[in-house]
Order: structure tokens, then C-alpha cells, then sequence
């Protein structure tokens, strides 16, 4: 059977691939014309198109499953008292990469992940400026769709074929020395690296169609940031895990910092070795 959009392997994913569409669609008008620029308390940037996406998607997802919570970026001050009794939730960012957004830059994503008992399910990566839609969950594959119709199945590359680079994907802001001192080693196992610099929780999606090989992050992210994504490397044949090696998840806590984390095909063969670059040194 072929699979369309109707046959996707979860009941939920279709819809939310609808809503993320939508939001997009509130998105475009602000950046074609651009908009003021508020800050948030931590010091990063908000505008009304992160709002106006955050009010369709949280319609839009009540809508559809009423008795399923949502943390969004945009309403994230919810006491970890009641977070800890959610068994079910959506994990959402309206607007990932809106500093590429104000830029100009078409780096900019939608991102929707339903989280059970804090793994992720599924996640739905949606870029306004294309049409262009990743999505997918561990045990349900991966998807890449360009348009309303076509659907093209996804999934890692555990090497770079003969003769390509390897390739590590990096955030264009956001480093540290830790992270620096893990690529130099890495190169030291594979060979000379090339690094692809792009934003928002695209960096995932480059893993998950074969164009990279690793995403180190040893620097902040906030849980908005990586859940639906994840989810598409996960379905993708990747894997997110900490430094301690453990599958990356999304509990209850009173921080909605992440740990740092690696992103990589599950079936690497240089996985090891990377993690023990990346364990902390006494």
C-alpha cells in the first residue's frame, strides 16, 4: 500500500501536520513585512508572529484531543506541581529560530511534539517560506513532504559515502569551548570534518534525510527547542542521547533547560567513540 497522508501511521499525525501549515500561514504576512521585536524575561527576542502561531496552535490542538495538556514557548510558566501529573502533553515552539526570522532568514520552523511519560511520540517540523514538512516518531518512520500531496520517506546514513565529507551541523550562534574540544577529537576518529551551519531545529532534519552525520549540542536549548524534531530523527533511524549515553527525554522538572546532547544515527559506528569524547573529564 502506498502511504498518503490518510495512512500515516499515527491518528494524530495528519492533523497536526494540517495545524503546523496553518500556523505558518499566520507567520508569512509578518515576515515578508516585518515586525516589532519584543524581549522576554531571559533576554531572548518575541514578536507578534510568535504569537499569532502560538494562538492557532493551541486552538487548533484543543481542538482535536481536549484532555491532552500543552507547554508551549510561548505559555510555559506552569508549576512543575501540575506539569508532574500530566501523563500526555504537547511540546510546542510556534516560532523556533526567531532570530533567523527577524534576520530574514528563512531558517525558521513550526514545531509540534506529543510527549507520553516523557519520550517523544511523534514530532512534526513545519518551514512556512517552502511548504516543506518533516515528521516522524520512533517505531512510526520518518517523512519529508514538500507539498500538500507528495510524501517521500526519510532516514540516517550511518557513514558518509565514499568519497563525501563528514558532516557535522552546528548552530551559527551558539558554541562553547566543550563543544570545540569534542569536534577536534571527533576529527581525530573520522577524518576531516565539514561543518554545516544552519538554524532552528532544521540541524535535526539534516540528520534525518542522510545530508549530516552528527549534531553535537553542548550548549543551552530549551525543551520546545528539540522535542519535535527528535521525534522525526528518532522515526529517521537517529537517536538523542546525553552525555551519560541515555536516550534524551522530556520529564517532569522544574527546569525547561535541556542537558547537553548528542544527535546521531543509532547504528553509527563511531558512536562510542564520540561518547567518550563528550563525557565530562575529571
Amino acid at each position: 500500500m502506498t502511504l498518503s497522508f490518510a495512512t500515516l501511521p499515527h491518528p494524530l499525525l495528519e492533523p497536526v501536520i494540517e495545524l503546523c501549515r496553518k500556523a505558518g500561514d499566520v507567520i508569512l504576512p509578518f515576515w515578508r513585512a516585518g515586525v516589532e521585536v519584543n524581549v522576554k524575561s531571559d533576554d531572548s527576542p518575541v514578536t507578534a508572529a510568535d504569537l499569532a502561531a502560538h494562538e492557532v496552535l493551541v486552538a487548533g490542538l484543543k481542538a482535536l484531543d481536549p484532555s491532552i495538556h500543552i507547554l508551549s514557548e510561548e505559555d510555559a510558566n506552569i508549576p512543575l506541581s501540575e506539569r508532574s501529573q500530566w501523563q500526555r502533553w504537547w511540546l510546542v515552539d510556534p516560532l523556533d529560530g526567531t532570530k533567523e526570522f527577524i534576520s530574514g532568514s528563512e531558517e525558521f520552523t513550526v514545531n509540534v511534539a506529543l510527549i507520553e511519560n516523557g519520550r517523544v511520540v511523534f514530532g512534526v517540523v513545519s518551514m512556512p517560506t517552502n511548504n516543506r514538512c518533516y515528521f516522524g516518531g520512533s517505531g512510526l518512520g520518518a517523512w519529508r513532504s514538500d507539498n500538500a500531496r507528495h510524501l517521500a520517506p526519510i532516514s540516517v546514513r550511518d557513514e558518509p559515502a565514499a568519497g563525501e565529507a563528514f558532516t557535522v551541523v552546528a548552530s551559527r550562534r551558539h558554541s562553547s569551548p566543550e563543544q570545540e574540544r569534542l569536534l577536534t577529537g571527533l576529527s581525530a576518529v573520522v577524518g576531516e570534518l565539514k561543518l554545516t551551519n544552519i538554524g532552528s531545529s532544521l540541524k535535526f532534519c539534516l540528520l534525518a534525510e542522510g545530508a549530516a552525520d552528527c549534531y553535537p549540542r553542548l550548549a543551552p536549548t530549551s525543551q520546545w527547542d528539540t522535542a519535535a524534531a527528535q521525534g522525526v530523527l528518532e522515526g529517521a533511524g537517529g537517536v538523542v542521547l546525553g552525555l551519560d549515553g541515555a536516550t534524551f527525554g522530556y520529564p517532569a522538572r522544574d527546569t525547561l533547560l535541556n542537558s547537553y546532547f548528542l544527535a546521531l544515527p543509532s547504528e553509527a559506528p563511531w558512536r562510542e567513540a564520540l561518547l567518550n569524547l563528550a563525557t565530562p573529564q575529571s
